[in-house]
């Protein structure tokens, strides 16, 4: 059986993905992949649509009776949460601002709901579209995700709040930002194969990061070399190979906190 696939066209995934898309490494056969916003992965899951899929934590919380966590090629990490971002020197008060989010279902929107439970005015906006809805007034403040990271300031804009570094203080825990998924009704069997070729394009990835630098550009928000593997760097990391312990106990935490707060 042909399974489908979906991920990011952001530079964290199509680095895990390159090797098993291009038949590298050893895995069960898959159809051509979709490359969609996370967002739109994160609905499709909703929908059960696709057999394999990213999508960010949030929205895994939502579907975990039909989708199985795995524990490869997933996005956890230190110092890479979503930024809350405004314009310099505007007073920011959340209970009455507009802000921006990437998506209902996404992480972001999660830890922005876990910060400060008094937002109320959220505006859904794709993740590039955030930043200029921000500079240009359209919009108070805006939490960003992806390579905005690194933009932001080129844009004219301050960072707020950091949601990454509030989960680390408030956690001792690295932050989960997206994950890898599949059918349960797949089985364990294939499950495990799954999980075992995303580790193995993981390793491949990383032992030949300059063959997989033009697949990523192909597929980049940002095309600058330097932004790009700061990207990878930041969100590719030992957890991306396996969740771990340490990993686990993140991902609970954060649905343990979410299910407190009524998102799940």
């Amino acid at each position: 059986m042909t399974l489908s696939l979906g991920f990011s066209p952001c530079p964290n995934d199509t680095f895990i993905f390159y090797a098993l898309v291009h038949g590298l490494v050893g895995a069960p056969a898959f159809a051509p992949p979709c490359l969609e916003d996370v967002e739109t992965l994160n609905e499709w899951a909703l929908a059960g649509r696709l057999d394999v899929t990213k999508l960010s934590f949030h929205a895994y919380g939502l579907v975990r009776d039909r989708y199985a966590l795995l524990a490869s090629g997933g996005a956890l990490g230190r110092g890479c949460g979503p930024l809350l971002v405004q314009r310099p020197g505007q007073p920011l008060d959340l209970g009455r601002a507009t802000v921006a989010i990437p998506g209902r279902y996404t992480t972001a929107a999660l830890l922005l709901r876990l910060y400060a439970p008094e937002v109320g005015g959220l505006r859904c906006l794709r993740f590039d579209q955030i930043m200029p809805a921000v500079a240009a007034g359209e919009v108070d403040a805006g939490v960003i995700i992806h390579e905005s990271r690194f933009t932001y300031q080129a844009h004219g804009l301050a960072a707020a709040v950091d949601l990454g570094a509030w989960w680390e203080e408030s956690t001792g825990l690295p932050i989960p930002l997206g994950c890898i998924a599949a059918r349960r009704e797949m089985g364990e069997a294939r499950i495990a194969e799954v999980e075992q070729a995303i580790r193995q394009s993981v390793d491949w990835a990383f032992a030949h990061p300059q063959d997989v630098l033009p697949w990523i550009r192909g597929h980049a928000q940002e095309l600058d070399d330097a932004v790009i593997a700061s990207h990878i760097e930041l969100y590719v990391n030992d957890f991306s190979r396996d969740l771990g312990e340490e990993g686990q106990r993140a991902v609970a935490a954060l649905l343990e906190r979410g299910r407190r707060a009524g998102v799940f």
